[in-house]
């Protein structure tokens, strides 16, 4: 049996997650202490950054709305094109329509020599 314990990956994400958000506290911290020394009243600093961090956030939905929307039109506009019979006209073919078998064309009009009324 092993005596060190092996981290996961999820533990070392997990363990780099909160070093990041640890040290982006530190910087509001210190961001609000900055402000306080140029005169603004904490409360004030504070309301200032949640604003900041707001519009951000707002920016950062805008832009991932407008990928989406982009997404979505290109995965419509692919299949779109992978489903269009661009090429495919309706061809002559033979079936049993209105005027019994025959060859009929694309607008179900009976187009061989055939006798409709022959048996």
């Amino acid at each position: 049996m092993n005596a060190t314990p092996h981290t996961t990956k999820a533990e070392c994400a997990g363990r780099w997650l909160g070093r990041a958000w640890r040290g982006l506290a530190r910087q509001e911290a210190r961001a609000i202490q900055w402000l306080a020394g140029k005169g603004l009243p904490a409360g004030v600093a504070r309301l200032l950054l949640w604003i900041v961090k707001l519009v951000v956030f707002g920016v950062l939905l805008y832009a991932a709305f407008w990928l989406a929307l982009l997404l979505a039109f290109a995965l419509l506009a692919a299949w779109l094109v992978r489903n269009a019979d661009l090429d495919e006209e309706k061809q002559p073919e033979l079936r049993d329509g209105h005027s019994g078998a025959g060859v009929y064309d694309k607008d179900d009009w009976r187009i061989d020599l055939g006798d409709p009324d022959d048996p």
